[in-house]
């Protein structure tokens, strides 16, 4: 695992065309740093884990974890996966009512990911939930393995392909009920770093987010060698529906979205969200 030495920041970022998009730039030497960088990539639940643990300098987290980390980490305005009709889908292999996905056995892609957490908030799965890699979900269902599964990042652009069927949005379910885009994930810093250094990493990542949108053939080789899916189409597709304008600056609306996801997570756990906030003033 990447560990900070004298005069370097450890980075955790998944592997997600998304994230390899984002931070491209910054990992190569394209656009300044504030210190020597030590990736670790890994995906996101594992990401999630070593919040937990305080394990990393700077790194992605899903917004399901936020409520357990709030206390070591404040989230940067820039590198998030933020929007409008990104949000995580229910399949099955075959349509069923609602009254039926309140007993069945879901398969999620991690118990601390905003997936999960959007499960919960819906309130209509109440049956047993099978934590297990992102990308095994939808083989577990196809195989009958768990009756229906909660599936994210590419596979909402080939679930079908495994002949599954969609059965919820979640990401439509929570635009409808909360009028707020959807913060899948963002990046946290470590609260005792230097503030200047975590301001620093800030604009850095903004930095390299605009040289991908200036450059955009320069990550390509980059993200595909990394990515789950090697289609150049679902690859473009990855990026356009989950790197967007909040993820160069979260702005009021989804600072909004996250303190609102946030809250409802901690309330679940019987908490507050920090007195000082969430986010890097």
């Amino acid at each position: 695992m990447a560990v900070s030495l004298p005069g370097s920041l450890s980075l955790g970022l998944s592997p997600c065309p998304n994230d390899t998009c984002i931070f491209h730039a910054l990992l190569h030497g394209l656009i300044p740093a504030p210190a020597a960088i030590r990736p670790y990539l890994a995906d996101v639940e594992r990401l999630n884990s070593l919040a937990r643990q305080k394990k990393l300098d700077v790194t992605k987290m899903s917004l399901g974890v936020a409520a357990q980390i709030m206390d070591d980490y404040a989230l940067l305005a820039s590198g998030a996966a933020l929007g409008w009709g990104c949000g995580p889908l229910v399949v099955a292999r075959e349509a069923l009512p609602p009254e039926a996905w309140r007993t069945a056995r879901v398969a999620v892609p991690g118990l601390l990911t905003t997936a999960n957490l959007l499960l919960t908030l819906h309130g209509g799965f109440q049956g047993p939930r099978q934590e297990m890699l992102f990308s095994q979900v939808m083989p577990a269902v196809a195989r009958g393995d768990a009756d229906l599964g909660v599936i994210i990042h590419e596979g909402r652009f080939t679930f079908g392909r495994m002949g599954l069927v969609k059965l919820l949005d979640l990401g439509q379910w929570w635009e409808g009920a909360f009028h707020l885009p959807l913060p899948l994930g963002a990046i946290a810093v470590r609260r005792d770093l230097p503030l200047q250094t975590a301001r620093a990493m800030q604009t850095a990542i903004a930095d390299s987010l605009a040289y991908a949108r200036a450059h955009p053939e320069a990550c390509k080789d980059f993200v595909r060698s990394h990515a789950q899916e090697m289609e150049d189409s679902v690859i473009r597709a990855h990026i356009e529906t989950f790197v967007t304008d909040f993820s160069l600056d979260l702005g009021e609306a989804g600072r909004r979205a996250i303190e609102a996801l946030a809250g409802r997570a901690a309330a679940l756990l019987g908490r507050e969200l920090p007195a000082r906030g969430l986010f890097l003033e």
